[in-house]
């Protein structure tokens, strides 16, 4: 990944992958016809998909799409946003597409034709646009998936600490057999596979973005050891913490 802000033309060719960051494609002319996580929608203009880490996704323009595609570097980026982080990962966390508000159009448009090329416009001007756009989009949520949502945040800053189920529902007032149909509903995944799958999303990510030791980052993200980490991780990624490492100086 290189600039956090890019322009793209989407043509009749089909684009079809996952990546190890956010994604957010912002429709600025034609239509882009979009597969996320199996689900179809077109993305045209004033109207964003967001492609959460690890996301399988599709597309293409038969007739030629031109959009602006924010790359979000990674979790401490998120972190500079202040009140904003926990709203920017909620939206951030469901693969969507979303409807902008009119009052956002303007900056977009601003953005495509002048902060591009910039990387320091680029970074301020994204921040602006996510920060508008998580509270905007969070408010709509329903109060029923507020506590779900929460709690991922709650998962999030405490990856380094022990977590069972019985402690995530108390979290939110549901029993553990309803907060596991929750999860398996919202997520695909059990609490405890959606837990491990971020520890090491967040594991690899220190790994690729600062020189921690192997050691203090698998501490980080709640392994007991560096072997198990270790093990972990080539399990999931097939990768040694070195091999990640370079990866992530090689991007």
């Amino acid at each position: 990944m290189s600039a956090i802000l890019s322009l793209r033309r989407y043509k009749h060719d089909v684009i079809a992958h996952s990546h190890d960051h956010v994604q957010l494609v912002f429709g600025l002319r034609g239509r882009l016809d979009m597969e996320i996580a199996g689900r179809g929608n077109p993305v045209m203009q004033q109207m964003v998909a967001v492609i959460p880490q690890t996301t399988h996704h599709a597309c293409g323009s038969p007739a030629g799409s031109d959009c602006l595609v924010l790359d979000i570097p990674d979790d401490a980026w998120l972190e500079r946003l202040g009140a904003a982080t926990e709203p920017s990962r909620r939206l951030l966390e469901r693969p969507a597409v979303h409807c902008l508000a009119p009052s956002q159009q303007p900056l977009l448009d601003w953005l495509a034709r002048s902060a591009v090329g910039d990387p320091l416009l680029a970074s301020q001007g994204a921040a602006l646009l996510l920060t508008l756009l998580a509270n905007e989009i969070s408010s709509q949520i329903p109060d029923s998936e507020q506590p779900l949502l929460q709690l991922f945040g709650f998962i999030d800053r405490h990856l380094a600490h022990p977590l069972q189920v019985t402690d995530l529902a108390r979290q939110i007032g549901l029993s553990p057999s309803r907060l596991h149909a929750r999860f398996l509903a919202e997520t695909g995944s059990t609490p405890m596979a959606f837990i491990r799958q971020r520890r090491l999303q967040r594991g690899r990510q220190l790994l690729q973005t600062t020189r921690l030791p192997v050691g203090e980052i698998a501490a980080r993200v709640g392994y007991a050891s560096q072997s198990a980490f270790t093990a972990a991780l080539a399990r999931a990624f097939g990768d040694t913490p070195r091999a990640l490492r370079r990866e992530g100086r090689d991007k």
